[in-house]
C-alpha cells in the first residue's frame, strides 16, 4: 500500500524553506541562537522583537534547513523538540555542545548507520547527532 501527501492545490513555499519545519517555543531564545551557532554552525536568518524587546520570532538555518522559534511566555508555554542531524565528525560536535552547555545522553559511539550520539541542549531539546558511514 502507498500513500501520497494530499495537498489543496500547489504550496507556493517561499525560497529557503521546506514543506514542514520545526517551530520552537523556548524559555531562552537568544541562548538557543547562540547554541546553534556555536555547535552547528547555524546562520541567523531573521529575529523580530515584541515589545519587551523579547524574541517574538526567529528563524536560522542549518544547511537548506531552517528552524523557527520564539521565546516562551505566559500564554505560548515552552514547547521543544527532538531532531536528528549529520554532521561531519559526531564527536567533535558532541564536544562543542556539552561546551556550550548541553547534557549527555549518549556518548559518540559507532553504529550501524555511523558514529552517534545525544545530547539535551539548554533549552531542553534533544539532538541525535550521527556521522554517517
Amino acid at each position: 500500500m502507498t500513500s501520497q501527501l494530499q495537498t489543496v492545490g500547489q504550496p507556493n513555499i517561499p525560497e529557503g524553506y521546506q514543506t514542514v519545519m520545526p517551530y520552537l517555543i523556548l524559555k531562552d531564545a537568544e541562548g538557543f541562537i547562540e547554541f546553534m551557532k556555536t555547535v552547528f554552525g547555524a546562520k541567523e536568518k531573521m529575529r523580530h522583537l515584541n515589545d519587551n524587546k523579547r524574541i517574538m520570532h526567529a528563524e536560522i538555518a542549518i544547511g537548506e534547513c531552517t528552524i523557527m522559534f520564539a521565546e516562551s511566555t505566559e500564554k505560548y508555554k515552552s514547547s521543544t523538540g527532538g531532531f536528528f542531524i549529520y554532521v561531519g565528525n559526531a564527536d567533535e560536535t558532541w564536544k562543542k555542545a556539552l561546551q556550550a552547555g548541553a547534557t549527555s545522553i549518549d556518548a559518540p559511539s559507532d553504529k550501524e548507520y555511523g558514529r552517534s550520539c545525544g545530547v539535551t541542549d539548554p533549552n531542553g531539546n534533544t539532538w541525535w547527532i550521527t556521522s554517517p558511514k
